[in-house]
């Protein structure tokens, strides 16, 4: 299970279904930048900076719920309908909404501890999600679940992570220098978007590395 192989499966695999991706989770994903803009301009620069983890918390888990749905699907050879796999995911939105306000909270929390803990947390609670939306695990037992699953793992979930997310990271600092602010509100607009859904790759990554993983005998 060598990380560079799960790179670029995954690569191919996001390639392969890109306009299917984006047809599932772009218009969310606008939406939420849209939401996120609209929030900031009300509340203003001096606003509590947890205003845009409540708004994340509104859309998030839709648009990740329905491209974690969409993987399993094309994982099976099946093709299901955009709408079908967002109503699944709109079903599934309370249990997935807490995951994600305990899972940001406890790795914001971590990442404030001298940032090691945060780093820790991030990558024991990677499989969360797919342990809630495919298995059917209540949040809590999901995380449980996440935590014994990368046993063994972590140093190659880790670096999956960091592969994806660094560039992401250094595109981020790129686009700021570049467009400084204060931004056209389109242009603005365009740039969060395209960061949130370049991060989809991360749930790619992840999800291949969940079901390598989920194929090995347990050893308990």
């Amino acid at each position: 299970m060598n990380p560079l192989d799960v790179l670029r499966d995954s690569l191919y695999f996001f390639q392969r279904n890109l306009g299917r991706i984006a047809q599932l989770c772009l218009p969310l994903v606008i939406f939420e930048a849209l939401l996120q803009q609209g929030v900031s301009s009300a509340l203003g620069p001096d606003a509590f900076p947890g205003y845009s983890v409540v708004v994340g918390l509104l859309v998030y888990p839709l648009y990740t719920g329905a491209l974690i749905l969409f993987l399993d699907a094309r994982t099976r050879g099946e093709s299901p309908r955009t709408r079908d796999l967002l109503a699944m995911a709109l079903s599934l939105w309370p249990r997935f909404a807490l995951l994600t306000a305990v899972s940001t909270l406890l790795i914001l929390l971590g990442l404030s501890l001298y940032f090691l803990p945060g780093l820790w947390l991030m990558v024991v609670l990677a499989f969360a999600e797919y342990l809630l939306v495919l298995k059917g695990m209540a949040p809590l037992a999901a995380m449980r679940e996440s935590l014994r699953l990368s046993r063994g793992h972590f140093l190659r979930i880790l670096v999956c992570i960091l592969a994806v997310m660094m560039p992401l990271w250094l595109l981020k600092g790129a686009s700021e220098a570049v467009y400084p602010e204060p931004l056209n509100p389109l242009l603005s607009l365009a740039i969060d978007s395209a960061y949130s859904f370049l991060q989809l790759f991360t749930s790619v990554v992840l999800f291949r590395l969940f079901m390598l993983i989920g194929e090995q005998p347990d050893k308990r």
